[in-house]
């Protein structure tokens, strides 16, 4: 049996290469058409667009590494099937289980060190990606906005841009939409414009020539007002938003730079704070609640907890804290569920690539993208629900797993049972 084990592993190899390296160049190359406008012509050296670029490769090899295991097993079955050596096999005694054990053994491996990739390497990777990135928009501010589009590369802000010049760093054609303060809505418009970062890199500063200001109060009598310019300066808080120094010890503040060890840790503490928030203010948001469902207008009852207003705003960031919450715990089953996907596309490849003979290649094609996008909308789906709270963070991502193995499971039954044998 080690003969044949052997020959369906070697089998494997060329195909899993050759999907591997496909998809990989498939997504580099549609992250390079993306952002290629924005690289091209910005006076960015070659080095650190390619630096920039293998870097962002490193989760393509967790999304590719999966779909070129149940690419490569499609085929390989496929073949073997169409060769009548599945038929051999089986008139031999062996089951389809048994010819199905040696891919799930090498699928099992390879969701170790896919897992062990996604913990170790990607974490780190994001991080640099994101420290260059920062050094690049330092240098280049300009560099975060897009020409003749919308661009939100600033928090609460929309900015659009009709011509940049790389040369003087002047924007023509600006149009920013002020989002940051509730209950009013400022569009600011002006001819052009330059944005450069203060001496010390703590501010973003965009000066604006020949302009207008109108804001609109929201919601009441709807008071709307305009103003005329000929320079008005913005500040932005460059901490925010990614443009802090960059030095050897910054801090890991965005979730896909952690490891699922710090997921973990990160989400227990939060949990921890959760809890004693809870018990500490229990009393007032369920005053806060029963008052809200009976139809009590909280900002004209200052009784609640000293404060309506106060009682909306512990309710509100509690909710917030909440969904960080199930934010870190969603990426921790993630770090796990995506490598594990090796395994459930490899059970599933097996029936498949045997349908794909019995079909024709065009089917077992058909039916592998089936499973690529019905996986996916799961994963995405999931980490929704998972957001909200609608459901456990655990159950949403580990689904897409388990229905795609449960289906694997099934067709390697059904097709067990047509063909027969001993199931040794």
């Amino acid at each position: 049996m080690k003969i044949i084990d052997r020959y369906i592993l070697k089998s494997l190899t060329g195909p899993f290469l050759f999907s591997f390296l496909t998809i990989v160049f498939v997504l580099a190359l549609q992250f390079l058409a993306s952002f290629a406008d924005r690289f091209m012509g910005k006076g960015i050296g070659f080095g650190d667009i390619a630096e920039l670029v293998a870097l962002q490769s490193a989760w393509m090899v967790v999304f590719a590494v999966p779909m070129a295991v149940l690419v490569s097993v499609i085929m390989v079955y496929g073949a073997m099937t169409n060769a009548s050596e599945i038929t051999v096999l089986r008139s031999s005694g062996l089951s389809l289980f048994r010819l199905a054990l040696p891919v799930l053994i090498a699928a099992t491996v390879l969701s170790f060190f896919v897992e062990r990739f996604n913990n170790v390497v990607i974490p780190h990777a994001n991080y640099r990606s994101k420290t260059l990135m920062a050094d690049i928009v330092r240098a280049k501010p300009a560099f975060g906005l897009t020409e003749n589009a919308f661009s939100s590369f600033i928090d609460g802000y929309s900015i659009f841009v009709g011509d940049t010049d790389e040369s003087s760093r002047e924007l023509r054609g600006v149009l920013l939409y002020d989002l940051t303060r509730q209950g009013f809505r400022n569009m600011v418009s002006a001819e052009k414009g330059v944005i450069d970062f203060s001496s010390d890199d703590r501010f973003l500063v965009m000066t604006l020539y020949n302009g207008e200001i109108h804001s609109l109060q929201l919601p009441g009598d709807g008071r709307y007002r305009t103003m005329s310019f000929d320079r008005h300066r913005m500040v932005f808080e460059s901490s925010g938003f990614g443009f802090s120094r960059t030095t050897e010890g910054r801090m890991r503040n965005d979730i896909r730079e952690l490891s699922a060890e710090e997921l973990f840790f990160a989400a227990k503490a939060l949990k921890r704070e959760l809890g004693s928030r809870e018990k500490s203010g229990s009393s007032l948001q369920e005053k806060g609640l029963s008052a809200s469902e009976s139809g009590i207008d909280l900002s004209k009852n200052s009784g609640i907890g000293g404060s309506g207003d106060q009682a909306l705003r512990e309710i509100k960031r509690l909710d917030e804290q909440y969904k960080e919450y199930n934010r870190y715990m969603t990426e921790y089953h993630k770090k796990y569920a995506l490598p594990l996907a090796c395994f459930a596309f490899a059970l599933v490849g097996v029936p498949l690539g045997v349908l794909a003979r019995r079909g024709g290649f065009g089917v077992g094609a058909g039916l592998s993208l089936l499973f690529f996008v019905f996986y996916w909308a799961v994963i995405i789906t999931g980490e929704k629900f998972a957001e909200r709270g609608s459901l456990d963070p655990a159950i949403s991502i580990w689904s897409a797993d388990f229905l795609v193995a449960f289906a694997g499971v099934l067709l390697l039954i059904r097709l067990n049972g047509v063909a027969g044998g001993s199931g040794r």
